[in-house]
């Protein structure tokens, strides 16, 4: 298969890329990067815990929007830019202690718009969480439709 990047794209760039941001205070470590599709895993512990002793949701969702929007940033022509419109999640099982592991692989990737599902296993393979992205895809600045 070929890759669906529009520019050079690797397990390490995604971590210099995530220096100083909430992803990177959370402990995500990206794992791979495929010809369609990004991995990472995080931790669960006291960052990421909830007061139950359990990964809150919120982090979980956390990880599937970091996830889906490097791939779209990156399968998005170059000098465009994207930005989140929605996200959902249905936490399926809860995790107390290891990673969670999260696996992003597009589902439409149109000229305005890309739809990107994120699953999330635990340490034993288990499905935790199920997540949809929907981004807008951005023009760079005078290159919108109609302008000149």
């Amino acid at each position: 298969m070929k890759p669906i990047w529009t520019r050079d794209l690797s397990v390490e760039l995604l971590t210099t890329l995530h220096v100083g941001t909430a992803a990177r205070h959370l402990g995500i470590e990206f794992l791979e990067v495929g010809a369609d599709v990004i991995r990472a895993r995080m931790p669960v512990d006291e960052r990421t815990r909830q007061p139950a002793g359990i990964l809150h949701g919120g982090v979980s969702v956390l990880l599937a929007e970091t996830l889906g929007s490097c791939g779209a940033a990156f399968s998005s022509p170059v000098g465009h830019w994207v930005v989140g419109l929605d996200i959902n999640a249905n936490h399926i099982r809860s995790v107390q202690q290891g990673w969670v592991t999260g696996t992003a692989r597009p589902v439409h990737r149109g000229r305005s718009t890309q739809v990107w599902h994120i699953d999330l296993h635990d340490d034993q393979g288990r499905l935790t969480c199920v997540s949809r992205l929907t981004l807008a895809v951005l023009a760079p600045e005078g290159k919108a439709r109609g302008a000149d």
